[in-house]
C-alpha cells in the first residue's frame, strides 16, 4: 500500500523539482526507510528510478505532442536545466529530445 500510495504522489507531482523521497514520505505518513524499503521490495526499483521513469514517459508524450518547446518540456517534468534534462532524456529514451520529436516518438526506448 505504501507504494501504491508513493507512486500516486509520484504521478501527480513528477514537475515539482524538488519532489524528494522525504517529501512523499511525509505524504504518505511512513518513514523515509520504511518508503525505501517499500520501493525495494514491493517495486523493485527506488525512488529515483521510478521519478524518472514516470518524468521520462511524461516528456515522451509532450515532445510527442509538439506544441512545447524542448526547454518548455525540461521545466514541465521538474528540470530546471534543459542540458540535463536532454542528458537524462538520451539516456532513457537513446536519443536527444530534439531527434525523439522529429522521429514522430518511434525511437527504440
Amino acid at each position: 500500500e505504501l507504494y501504491v500510495d508513493a507512486l500516486r504522489v509520484i504521478e501527480r507531482d513528477y514537475w515539482n523539482e524538488e519532489l524528494c523521497l522525504t517529501r512523499v514520505a511525509r505524504q504518505i505518513a511512513t518513514s523515509r526507510r520504511q518508503l525505501q524499503r517499500s520501493f525495494s521490495e514491493v517495486g523493485g526499483t527506488s525512488f529515483r528510478r521510478e521519478l524518472q521513469r514516470i518524468r521520462m514517459s511524461r516528456a515522451a508524450d509532450l515532445l510527442h505532442d509538439g506544441r512545447l518547446s524542448v526547454q518548455e518540456v525540461a521545466a514541465a517534468v521538474g528540470y530546471r536545466q534543459a542540458a540535463q534534462f536532454a542528458k537524462a532524456f538520451r539516456r532513457s529514451h537513446g536519443a536527444p529530445p530534439s531527434a525523439f520529436r522529429r522521429s514522430n516518438g518511434r525511437l527504440a526506448a
